[in-house]
């Protein structure tokens, strides 16, 4: 399997994590950037070390020859004025533009709560959080818009659907992108899978439109642990329901044949937050990089 004109990048998460500042929260950018390149990456998404000026940011990846593949932006579409969401995101579209980036991640974060150390995920009829009927259409009109406003800027947008939002399970997931033709999807097999989705059938369903993929697999057997015994997302992070590419339960071999297919040339993006005291960044994106280099042949 040879993805031809794909590029291979990392999610700075494998060494620091966004959301839970005691998972190594504290580690320098450099310490990040130099390992990431050692390991074989050609790129890097933003993570929460990582200034937000054009000048200051493209001059740290460039002591390590990385480019800006893309950077996550948290959307409240259906709970905020739309004048002050596109400002939000204009402000964080043009600043990935400057250095090169051709897609914008964004995820819905209304009520999100895979932030929130205590509050039970949800699985199946006890999904939470989820949209009300009267929100969907200002999700749909707002995600249309910023469709509109990326393409002026010569990016696309992609959705990223995650556990613990409100776009997490299939059926929310399947009206979103029905009602958002432009909008283009970030295909996260982890997330998928931990959701309870099938990856492969997701990606076959919606090959044409995926813009962007993450690559991490899912534990089952950490998963079942949260589904039965309803614990939050932080537990399950820092109890290891997240994997590499090449451990786990997702098949990736198949994934590749799905983009093959359909002739992807987007990046790749190796991810998989876990408790770097438990299993060592390094180690984990070096085995990460040798997987995609060995399947995919890139």
């Amino acid at each position: 399997m040879v993805l031809t004109g794909c590029q291979v990048g990392a999610n700075p998460i494998i060494w620091s994590n966004d959301d839970f500042a005691e998972l190594a929260g504290d580690l320098p950018l450099d310490t990040i950037l130099r390992d990431m390149a050692a390991s074989g990456y050609a790129g890097s998404e933003l993570g929460h070390a990582y200034p937000r000026t054009t000048d200051a940011l493209g001059a740290a990846l460039g002591r390590h020859g990385l480019r800006l593949v893309s950077g996550w932006h948290s959307t409240h579409l259906a709970s905020r004025a739309l004048a002050r969401e596109e400002a939000d995101f204009l402000a964080h579209a043009r600043l990935l533009r400057s250095l090169g980036a051709q897609v914008v991640i964004v995820a819905e974060c209304t009520r999100c709560i895979h932030g929130d150390r205590e509050a039970p995920l949800g699985f199946g009829d006890r999904l939470s959080p989820r949209l009300t009927e009267e929100e969907w259409p200002r999700l749909l009109t707002g995600l249309s818009r910023l469709c509109e406003l990326a393409s002026g800027e010569g990016l696309t947008v992609v959705y990223h659907h995650h556990m613990g939002t409100v776009i997490q399970g299939e059926a929310d997931l399947e009206r979103l992108l029905a009602g958002v033709l432009k909008l283009r999807l970030l295909l996260d097999p982890g997330h998928l899978a931990f959701a309870g989705l099938d990856p492969v059938a997701v990606a076959r369903r919606h090959a044409a439109r995926i813009g962007h993929v993450h690559l991490k697999s899912v534990r089952p057997a950490v998963a079942d642990h949260v589904r039965r015994e309803g614990w939050s997302f932080h537990r399950a992070v820092v109890n290891g329901v997240f994997t590499i590419p090449g451990d786990g339960c997702v098949d990736f071999p198949a994934l590749f044949a799905v983009l093959a297919g359909v002739r992807y040339q987007g990046w790749l993006v190796a991810e998989a937050e876990e408790d770097p005291a438990k299993a060592p960044a390094l180690d984990k994106a070096r085995r990460a990089r040798a997987y995609v280099r060995a399947q995919a042949g890139v």
